[in-house]
């Protein structure tokens, strides 16, 4: 297994770059087999959507369909996978971040009863309550 960074993943999402896209794409459609795939952490995911939504401006209906494009690709595997999908459901409903998603997902996974937090539209995730 290869580890991947949030600079990968992005150069091959957006295609924006001369030099490293074509080099991501190399890496990620040719080089990478189911055998001996790409590791994409929990990290590097939540940054590749942090990327994707502050400094691309993507739309959520973009982010959605490049986080399913990555949870569908035979040569990756994603890191707490049910918990990345559950978050990209809830982002697609409009429910909340996709961070804040990611987070009550992993507390519920961990036996937490709730997540306590301040964030008015975190709350609207199943999972967080107010302290």
């Amino acid at each position: 297994m290869i580890g991947l960074d949030t600079n990968i993943l992005i150069r091959y999402l957006t295609q924006d770059d001369p030099i490293q896209s074509p080099k991501a794409r190399e890496i990620i459609e040719r080089r990478l087999t189911e055998e001996k795939p790409g590791f994409v952490s929990i990290v590097a995911m939540l940054e590749t959507v942090w990327v994707l939504e502050r400094g691309y401006g993507l739309t959520t209906h973009e982010i959605v369909a490049a986080v399913e494009r990555m949870l569908q690709t035979d040569v990756l595997v994603v890191e707490n996978e049910q918990e990345v999908f559950t978050a990209m459901i809830g982002l697609k409903d409009g429910q909340g971040s996709f961070a804040d998603a990611v987070i009550a997902a992993r507390g519920a996974r961990m036996g937490c009863s709730c997540t306590l937090t301040f964030d008015r539209k975190a709350l609207r995730l199943p999972g967080f309550k107010l302290p």
